[in-house]
């Protein structure tokens, strides 16, 4: 049997190791800008609510403890605008990347069948679609903002219809009408449509909404999924916790798999969502934090000739030099600033890098003044 891994592209990041060796060698040190791992520390009372559960010597549930789903869909209806959310309308997951990766293949998806995702977007999409021998099919979610009827995507075939607002890398945001488009175009097809809403708290220049919101879904959850994180929101990355809201037919399905499959989020894990979920004070706090580094890096970078597009929401700045991407990476890497090239998310980024703004205050300060000198010349 030919290896698996021989469907996939080659790792994104390992391409970028000899520019952070170069970033590395600068002499004030590296300015990581390129993963957008929080470097924040953990809300106490999470911290608290995990280790007080730390004594759970028992298999959890796939499904999850009953308060950790009142802490969902008590989440979704506040945060989200939707109403008369039940339990079987939401699912704990390990991670929204271990979701976004299997997900074609738990729900059946494979050979013959297509898998769509915008044009610019996390490799991880693509993935999925590979690992499930299904055919990857890039689009222009830009497409839906003129309606429907205009969008490029042929349904044949198609089973799945990812949507990512506010993207990653662009911090693009999809207004009501363009997702409003999106539902239906979907629902008119047959087509599955799964919403990563990972960034959702996390709008600057405009207001996210949940493709779950009633003015998008028409107060119905019927052939969509949202898919959230605590990682960016909560500084959870490395606790991997992440859930599910959406069509309670579709996560039925999803949770007799994933009791097959022991797919289960940890006891303590659990018990720490709860937490996070229930406290609106951390996340504004954290918010404040982001948007102080955002400003910094926003007037360093257009400063030095720059032009940021989009970047109304999430955790990044899409920006160009109107030149290809490596020479900006290279450019960077020489005054000790790591960034992602943008072709890492499809042909459509060669001319843009991805900007984190996930570093502490001191890092996001000592990129500023070395933007400040300007970029070497070529």
């Amino acid at each position: 049997m030919p290896p698996v891994s021989a469907r996939l592209p080659v790792f994104p990041w390992d391409r970028l190791e000899p520019y952070k060796a170069t970033a590395a060698a600068h002499p004030d040190g590296i300015v990581d800008l390129s993963v957008g791992t929080p470097v924040d520390p953990v809300p106490e009372l999470i911290r608290e609510a995990l280790t007080g559960a730390a004594d759970s010597p028992g298999y959890p549930t796939v499904w999850g403890t009953a308060a950790l789903r009142d802490a969902l869909t008590g989440w979704v209806e506040r945060r989200l605008g939707a109403t008369g959310v039940d339990h079987t309308q939401v699912l704990p997951v390990v991670g929204s990347k271990e979701l976004v990766a299997s997900l074609p293949a738990q729900l059946g998806i494979g050979p013959g069948d297509r898998v769509a995702f915008p044009r610019l977007a996390y490799p991880t999409y693509e993935v999925g679609a590979r690992l499930a021998g299904a055919e990857p099919v890039p689009y222009d979610p830009e497409t839906f903002a003129a309606g429907a009827a205009a969008t490029e995507l042929d349904p044949a075939g198609l089973k799945l219809l990812w949507l990512n607002s506010p993207s990653n890398p662009t911090g693009r945001v999809m207004d009501k009408d363009e997702l409003r488009a999106a539902v239906a175009w979907a629902r008119e097809h047959g087509v599955l449509l799964v919403s990563d809403e990972c960034y959702l708290e996390l709008g600057w220049d405009a207001d996210p909404v949940s493709v779950l919101h009633p003015e998008v879904s028409g107060g119905s959850f019927e052939g969509l999924v949202a898919v959230h994180s605590l990682s960016k929101r909560s500084n959870l990355a490395g606790y991997r916790a992440a859930f599910l809201a959406g069509d309670a037919a579709v996560l039925g399905e999803l949770l007799k798999i994933r009791k097959h499959g022991g797919m289960m989020v940890p006891a303590p894990v659990q018990a720490a969502t709860v937490a996070a979920l229930g406290d609106d004070a951390h996340v504004a706090e954290q918010r404040e934090r982001y948007a102080r580094r955002r400003s910094a890096l926003r007037e360093a970078l257009e400063g030095c000739g720059f032009r940021i597009e989009h970047s109304e929401a999430s955790l990044y700045l899409w920006a160009t030099r109107d030149e290809p991407c490596w020479d900006t990476v290279g450019a960077l890497a020489e005054l000790g600033i790591l960034v992602a090239p943008g072709d890492f998310y499809g042909p459509a980024g060669e001319r843009n890098v991805r900007v984190a703004f996930t570093a502490t205050d001191e890092r996001v300060a000592a990129a500023a003044r070395r933007l400040g000198g300007g970029l070497p010349k070529a």
